[in-house]
């Protein structure tokens, strides 16, 4: 039996010394290390051969095995070597070439009309304030003068919370109130931007989630006029100078009287899309006198005092800038959207 294991360790061996690839020594591997190798037969029926040899096959044969699995492992790296040379004698790198330049990232969209938005405010005296995304349905609703069970709550479609009476911001009204309460009585000429939240229906013009930026100006002898010229002033210095608007009469439950102010539609020039619903103006925002009872919640006499406030809409401002025809477009991180900015 010892015969036959030092035969074995020989032939193994010089077979090994032959193999050329990773196939080869795998089959090899098999063929002597295997569950059905033959020095495994040995190591298994070592019961059969006589006591008084069975120690020293025993021993020779666990010498065998290890000297094949050392053998096996240098092989493994000898092919690893060779196939490692094979590469970079066929894969050549040519280090004097220059590298690739790494691609500085692009402003999105909605970030640069959002900065040209808080810059013309800015020239015109108004300071960015910064309110929470989760509001209270106080601040929300009913202190912007819509109580509990108010039927214009129905416009808007809120997210709320497992907490009660804590909801997703339907839109940034409610940083007119903080900052009222934060400032009152002294004059206040702000924008409130930010991100809201409604439950509706995803389509080419609206999305669940969305930027706002609110104004607000409080002071005394402020008036209709003064909100027109200011928001005539502003789309003049955003869009040009020739830009068309109209204001048509609205209702909001914070603001009396109210008004909607329109942009005529760049999309389309004006002959009607699904932007502008065929109609050739799109709407940017919402606009009116602070109502009495909201100047009242925010520690304002409305006896003494007066004010304006806005709500635009960053995302539909900028397709009309860029003629975008789609809204979803801003939230789908497609590069070949957002690398034409």
């Amino acid at each position: 039996m010892q015969e036959k294991l030092k035969q074995l360790e020989q032939q193994a061996l010089k077979e090994l010394e032959q193999v050329k690839n990773q196939d080869n020594l795998q089959a090899w591997k098999v063929k002597y290390l295997g569950r059905s190798a033959e020095l495994s037969s040995i190591t298994k029926n070592l019961k059969d051969v006589p006591g008084e040899e069975r120690p020293k096959v025993g021993r020779l044969a666990n010498e065998v095995k290890r000297a094949l699995e050392s053998g096996y492992e240098q092989k493994v790296d000898r092919l690893q070597q060779i196939a490692l040379l094979q590469n970079l004698e066929e894969e050549r790198l040519d280090v004097t070439l220059p590298g690739r330049p790494a691609q500085p990232g692009r402003l999105h969209p909605s970030t640069r009309t959002h900065r040209e938005i808080y810059s013309i405010w800015a020239e015109m005296g108004f300071q960015i304030y910064r309110s929470d995304e989760v509001e209270t349905d106080d601040y929300n609703f009913t202190y912007m003068n819509m109580p509990p069970h108010h039927p214009a709550r129905d416009m808007w479609d809120t997210f709320y919370t497992k907490e009660e009476g804590v909801i997703l911001r339907t839109h940034t009204s409610p940083g007119q109130m903080r900052v009222m309460r934060e400032r009152a009585p002294d004059p206040i000429r702000v924008i409130v931007p930010g991100m809201c939240y409604r439950y509706e229906q995803i389509s080419s013009r609206s999305e669940i989630q969305f930027n706002q930026i609110e104004g607000l100006a409080v002071g005394k002898d402020i008036t209709f006029s003064d909100l027109k010229g200011t928001l005539n002033a502003f789309a003049r210095r955003f869009f040009h100078q020739d830009v068309q608007t109209r204001f048509r009469a609205s209702h909001f439950p914070f603001t009396e009287p109210s008004a909607e102010m329109d942009v005529e539609c760049f999309v389309c020039g004006g002959e009607g899309c699904p932007v502008c619903k065929q109609t050739g103006w799109l709407e940017i925002l919402g606009c009116g006198m602070v109502h009495p009872t909201v100047l009242k919640y925010g520690g304002y006499d409305p006896e003494e005092y007066s004010g304006f406030a806005f709500g635009m809409g960053p995302e539909r401002i900028t397709m009309l800038k860029y003629r975008i025809q789609d809204i979803r477009y801003f939230w789908a991180n497609d590069l070949r959207f957002l690398q034409q900015f």
